[in-house]
């Protein structure tokens, strides 16, 4: 009886280290799975808060949740925690009346990721979309300032989700000096866009990427102001169906702008099809000059 008990001890002592090991081992797992990520520590931080700040007043709001958005995109996946909504809230009623208050929203973008967007920078894009979000809860667009900035190490989960890539913060600067003036220099300087025959997407230079961020910037400012999109095209074919097709050329333009945070309701098309050439129709060169779309506004 004493050897069966001297058994079970030493049975009971295997067993517990062999568990002891076992778990030591799926322990130091895990651990290489943080580490893939980068830093344990890092992973730690998955949460990482949403937070709205004011530099120069009192008001705090701190969310566990956050906007998350997939690698080189700019579209906040959905849906967004009713957490975030609450901040918003509290915020609008914070700044509703005080003029002097404005929000700025900061978009980050590590320089690896792609930007697909019309924006000079993947961060601007990601902070209209957060810009917009607000504007859906009822702060005024007047209120809001976008900005975009590299950082390099963002968060990420799964490798291919950027988390909480958003900085807040409420400020005494309203960014915008003269909106009315950045209107009427587009208006004397539209973006112009050539369409190859066949075309079926499109690619901003740099320079037309930063009149399209003076665009969206002055149009949350302005009232009663429209980007307008006009459709042109070469003389090839019949008169009656280039209007078509320049319509066409526009609605494309139009749907572009939307993917890329426009209001529909601010985007008018319009076609003139073969009939305001800007270079003669005798040469491709010249063809080539006269399929345009020159987007403005009025």
């Amino acid at each position: 009886m004493k050897s069966v008990y001297l058994f079970g001890i030493v049975l009971s002592i295997i067993l517990g280290s062999f568990f002891n090991w076992m778990l030591c081992c799926e322990s130091y797992n895990i651990n290489v799975v943080e580490a893939d990520y980068g830093t344990s520590d890092k992973v730690a931080a998955l949460a990482s808060p949403f937070i709205i700040r004011d530099l120069t007043g009192n008001f705090e709001f701190k969310s566990d949740s956050n906007f998350y958005f997939n690698r080189s995109n700019f579209i906040i996946k959905r849906p967004v925690s009713s957490q975030i909504d609450k901040g918003v809230t509290s915020l609008k009623s914070y700044i509703g009346n005080q003029n002097n208050k404005f929000v700025d929203i900061t978009g980050f973008y590590d320089p690896a990721e792609e930007n697909n967007s019309a924006f000079p920078n993947l961060g601007l894009a990601r902070a209209n979309a957060v810009k917009n979000y607000l504007l859906s809860l009822g702060v005024s667009s007047k209120k809001l300032n976008i900005h975009g900035s590299a950082k390099e190490g963002l968060v990420l989960q799964d490798q291919s989700i950027v988390e909480g890539p958003i900085a807040v913060t409420i400020t005494e600067n309203a960014n915008i000096k003269d909106a009315q003036a950045i209107i009427d220099n587009i208006k004397e300087q539209p973006i112009v866009l050539h369409f190859d025959s066949g075309k079926s997407s499109i690619e901003l230079n740099q320079s037309q990427r930063e009149k399209y961020l003076s665009m969206v910037r002055a149009l949350d400012k302005v009232d009663n102001v429209s980007i307008l999109v006009e459709g042109h095209t070469d003389n090839t074919g019949e008169a009656e169906g280039n209007l078509v097709l320049g319509k066409k050329r526009a609605d494309f333009i139009k749907d572009y702008l939307v993917s890329n945070g426009i209001a529909p309701i601010r985007i008018q098309t319009i076609s003139k099809g073969q009939h305001e050439p800007i270079a003669s129709n005798d040469t491709p060169q010249g063809r080539a000059q006269n399929r345009r779309i020159v987007i403005t506004v009025n």
